[in-house]
Protein backbone atom coordinates (compact mmCIF):
# COMPACT_ATOMS: atom_id res chain seq x y z
CA UNK A 1 0.00 0.00 0.00
CA UNK A 2 1.05 3.36 -0.93
CA UNK A 3 0.54 6.72 1.65
CA UNK A 4 -0.50 10.13 0.33
CA UNK A 5 0.64 13.52 2.62
CA UNK A 6 -1.76 16.29 1.71
CA UNK A 7 0.63 19.34 1.65
CA UNK A 8 -0.67 21.72 -0.78
CA UNK A 9 -2.81 23.98 0.93
CA UNK A 10 -2.56 27.75 1.70
CA UNK A 11 -2.64 27.47 5.06
CA UNK A 12 -4.18 30.95 5.25
CA UNK A 13 -5.30 30.58 9.28
CA UNK A 14 -1.14 29.81 10.32
CA UNK A 15 -0.49 33.73 8.92
CA UNK A 16 1.85 35.50 9.81
CA UNK A 17 3.47 31.94 10.41
CA UNK A 18 3.03 30.79 6.55
CA UNK A 19 3.71 33.86 4.50
CA UNK A 20 7.10 32.98 3.45
CA UNK A 21 6.90 28.89 4.57
CA UNK A 22 4.33 26.21 3.76
CA UNK A 23 2.51 25.02 6.61
CA UNK A 24 4.26 21.83 5.88
CA UNK A 25 7.91 23.00 6.93
CA UNK A 26 6.41 24.41 10.24
CA UNK A 27 8.23 23.26 12.73
CA UNK A 28 7.16 21.40 16.16
CA UNK A 29 10.11 20.22 18.40
CA UNK A 30 12.46 21.41 16.00
CA UNK A 31 11.25 19.04 13.19
CA UNK A 32 8.68 20.20 10.40
CA UNK A 33 5.50 18.79 10.51
CA UNK A 34 6.06 16.67 7.32
CA UNK A 35 8.98 14.90 8.63
CA UNK A 36 7.16 14.07 11.73
CA UNK A 37 4.81 12.27 9.02
CA UNK A 38 7.67 10.68 6.84
CA UNK A 39 8.74 8.84 9.96
CA UNK A 40 5.57 7.74 11.29
CA UNK A 41 5.02 6.08 8.17
CA UNK A 42 8.33 4.75 7.78
CA UNK A 43 8.06 3.30 10.88
CA UNK A 44 4.39 1.53 10.15
CA UNK A 45 6.30 -0.17 6.57
CA UNK A 46 5.29 2.20 3.97
CA UNK A 47 7.93 3.34 1.51
CA UNK A 48 6.03 4.60 -1.15
CA UNK A 49 5.03 7.87 -0.14
CA UNK A 50 2.92 10.88 -2.83
CA UNK A 51 3.30 14.19 -1.23
CA UNK A 52 0.86 16.84 -3.17
CA UNK A 53 2.11 20.67 -3.13
CA UNK A 54 1.30 23.76 -4.63
CA UNK A 55 1.68 27.02 -2.32
CA UNK A 56 5.03 27.69 -1.59
CA UNK A 57 5.59 23.74 -3.21
CA UNK A 58 9.35 24.28 -4.76
CA UNK A 59 10.26 24.77 -0.36
CA UNK A 60 8.81 21.31 0.10
CA UNK A 61 10.14 19.75 -2.93
CA UNK A 62 13.80 20.92 -2.29
CA UNK A 63 13.47 20.23 1.26
CA UNK A 64 12.41 16.76 0.59
CA UNK A 65 14.47 15.75 -2.29
CA UNK A 66 13.93 11.94 -3.34
CA UNK A 67 13.29 11.01 0.56
CA UNK A 68 16.12 8.79 0.36
CA UNK A 69 17.38 10.84 3.77
CA UNK A 70 14.49 9.24 5.39
CA UNK A 71 14.57 5.52 3.95
CA UNK A 72 11.51 6.22 1.85
CA UNK A 73 10.76 6.78 -2.12
CA UNK A 74 9.10 10.37 -1.96
CA UNK A 75 6.97 11.57 -5.17
CA UNK A 76 5.93 15.02 -5.71
CA UNK A 77 2.14 15.34 -7.18
CA UNK A 78 2.93 18.99 -8.31
CA UNK A 79 -0.52 21.45 -8.09
CA UNK A 80 1.57 24.75 -8.48
CA UNK A 81 0.60 25.53 -11.87
CA UNK A 82 -3.21 24.55 -11.08
CA UNK A 83 -3.65 26.13 -7.68
CA UNK A 84 -4.38 23.81 -4.52
CA UNK A 85 -7.03 21.80 -6.18
CA UNK A 86 -8.04 20.84 -2.58
CA UNK A 87 -8.30 17.46 -1.24
CA UNK A 88 -10.17 15.54 -3.91
CA UNK A 89 -8.90 16.90 -6.58
CA UNK A 90 -5.33 16.43 -5.23
CA UNK A 91 -5.85 12.61 -4.96
CA UNK A 92 -7.79 12.33 -8.21
CA UNK A 93 -4.52 14.42 -9.89
CA UNK A 94 -1.99 11.89 -7.82
CA UNK A 95 -4.22 8.56 -8.76
CA UNK A 96 -1.49 7.12 -10.86
CA UNK A 97 0.72 7.41 -8.07
CA UNK A 98 -1.38 5.62 -6.48
CA UNK A 99 -1.86 1.46 -5.35
CA UNK A 100 -5.45 0.51 -5.55
CA UNK A 101 -5.97 0.87 -1.68
CA UNK A 102 -4.43 3.66 0.11
CA UNK A 103 -3.79 5.80 2.92
CA UNK A 104 -4.34 9.54 2.77
CA UNK A 105 -3.14 11.82 5.85
CA UNK A 106 -3.71 15.66 6.04
CA UNK A 107 -0.42 17.24 6.61
CA UNK A 108 -1.70 19.59 9.60
CA UNK A 109 -1.97 16.57 11.72
CA UNK A 110 -0.23 15.36 14.64
CA UNK A 111 -0.93 12.53 15.92
CA UNK A 112 -0.32 8.73 17.39
CA UNK A 113 -2.73 6.49 15.31
CA UNK A 114 -1.14 4.01 14.15
CA UNK A 115 -1.18 3.42 10.06
CA UNK A 116 -1.72 0.17 9.10
CA UNK A 117 -0.07 -0.64 5.35
CA UNK A 118 -2.14 -4.17 5.56
CA UNK A 119 -5.51 -2.61 5.63
CA UNK A 120 -8.01 -3.97 3.76
CA UNK A 121 -11.34 -2.17 2.92
CA UNK A 122 -14.10 -4.82 2.79
CA UNK A 123 -15.71 -5.88 -0.96
CA UNK A 124 -18.23 -3.12 -0.90
CA UNK A 125 -16.40 -0.27 0.61
CA UNK A 126 -15.00 2.54 -1.22
CA UNK A 127 -13.38 4.11 2.39
CA UNK A 128 -12.40 4.15 5.89
CA UNK A 129 -11.97 7.05 7.83
CA UNK A 130 -10.53 7.56 11.19
CA UNK A 131 -12.31 9.85 13.54
CA UNK A 132 -11.66 11.45 16.89
CA UNK A 133 -13.71 13.28 19.48
CA UNK A 134 -14.82 16.36 19.26
CA UNK A 135 -12.54 19.00 20.26
CA UNK A 136 -13.75 22.76 21.23
CA UNK A 137 -13.28 24.23 17.53
CA UNK A 138 -15.81 21.33 16.05
CA UNK A 139 -17.96 20.66 18.64
CA UNK A 140 -20.65 19.61 16.34
CA UNK A 141 -18.49 16.79 14.40
CA UNK A 142 -17.83 16.14 10.82
CA UNK A 143 -18.85 11.90 10.23
CA UNK A 144 -21.31 9.26 12.29
CA UNK A 145 -19.43 6.49 13.86
CA UNK A 146 -20.48 3.18 12.42
CA UNK A 147 -24.16 2.23 14.03
CA UNK A 148 -24.07 5.40 16.07
CA UNK A 149 -26.35 8.97 15.27
CA UNK A 150 -23.44 10.74 17.11
CA UNK A 151 -21.09 12.67 14.88
CA UNK A 152 -17.10 12.87 15.29
CA UNK A 153 -14.66 14.68 13.94
CA UNK A 154 -12.63 13.69 10.89
CA UNK A 155 -9.26 13.08 12.06
CA UNK A 156 -7.40 13.46 8.47
CA UNK A 157 -6.60 9.97 8.28
CA UNK A 158 -8.70 7.44 5.95
CA UNK A 159 -8.08 4.40 3.72
CA UNK A 160 -9.33 4.81 0.31
CA UNK A 161 -10.21 3.00 -2.94
CA UNK A 162 -9.28 3.94 -6.10
CA UNK A 163 -12.62 3.24 -7.55
CA UNK A 164 -13.99 6.21 -5.10
CA UNK A 165 -12.17 8.95 -7.58
CA UNK A 166 -11.72 6.93 -11.00
CA UNK A 167 -14.47 8.30 -12.59
CA UNK A 168 -14.11 11.94 -11.02
CA UNK A 169 -13.06 14.94 -13.39
CA UNK A 170 -10.11 16.29 -12.76
CA UNK A 171 -10.24 19.55 -10.94
CA UNK A 172 -10.32 21.29 -8.11
CA UNK A 173 -13.15 19.69 -5.78
CA UNK A 174 -13.66 18.93 -1.95
CA UNK A 175 -13.62 15.58 -0.46
CA UNK A 176 -16.66 15.72 2.02
CA UNK A 177 -19.68 15.46 -0.49
CA UNK A 178 -18.03 12.54 -2.20
CA UNK A 179 -17.95 10.41 1.28
CA UNK A 180 -21.62 12.26 2.29
CA UNK A 181 -22.38 10.13 -1.36
CA UNK A 182 -20.24 6.97 -0.06
CA UNK A 183 -22.32 7.21 3.26
CA UNK A 184 -25.54 7.05 1.71
CA UNK A 185 -24.66 4.11 -0.47
CA UNK A 186 -23.47 2.02 2.44
CA UNK A 187 -19.71 2.30 1.30
CA UNK A 188 -18.07 4.03 3.93
CA UNK A 189 -16.94 2.67 7.10
CA UNK A 190 -15.66 4.49 10.53
CA UNK A 191 -13.42 3.65 13.51
CA UNK A 192 -13.18 6.12 16.36
CA UNK A 193 -9.21 6.46 17.48
CA UNK A 194 -9.22 7.33 21.14
CA UNK A 195 -5.43 8.41 21.70
CA UNK A 196 -3.25 11.46 20.68
CA UNK A 197 -4.48 13.61 18.19
CA UNK A 198 -4.18 17.74 17.23
CA UNK A 199 -5.24 19.96 14.44
CA UNK A 200 -2.88 22.29 13.97
CA UNK A 201 -4.77 25.09 12.29
CA UNK A 202 -3.72 28.09 14.20
CA UNK A 203 -0.21 29.88 15.38
CA UNK A 204 -1.90 29.28 19.13
CA UNK A 205 -2.26 25.33 18.59
CA UNK A 206 0.96 25.29 16.90
CA UNK A 207 2.67 26.94 19.73
CA UNK A 208 0.82 24.96 22.39
CA UNK A 209 1.57 21.99 20.62
CA UNK A 210 5.19 22.93 20.30
CA UNK A 211 5.77 23.32 23.90
CA UNK A 212 4.37 19.49 24.41
CA UNK A 213 6.65 18.15 22.67
CA UNK A 214 9.92 19.61 23.66
CA UNK A 215 8.89 19.49 27.05
CA UNK A 216 8.60 15.53 26.38
CA UNK A 217 11.29 15.56 24.16
CA UNK A 218 13.30 17.31 27.41
CA UNK A 219 12.09 14.36 29.43
CA UNK A 220 13.04 11.35 27.67
CA UNK A 221 16.44 12.92 26.84
CA UNK A 222 17.30 12.88 30.72
CA UNK A 223 15.56 9.46 31.18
Amino acid sequence: MRAMILAAGLGSRMRPLTNNTPKPLLKIGGKPLIVWHIERLKEAGFREIIVNVAYLGHQIIDYLGDGSKWGVNIVISDEQEEGALETAGGIIKALPYLSETFLVVNGDVWTDYRYDKSFKLSLDNMAHLVLVENPEHNLSGDFPLSKTDKRYTFSGIGYYSKKLFERLDYGKQPLAPILFEAIKSSKLTTELHRGIWYDIGTPERLNSLDTIVKKTLLHHNFM
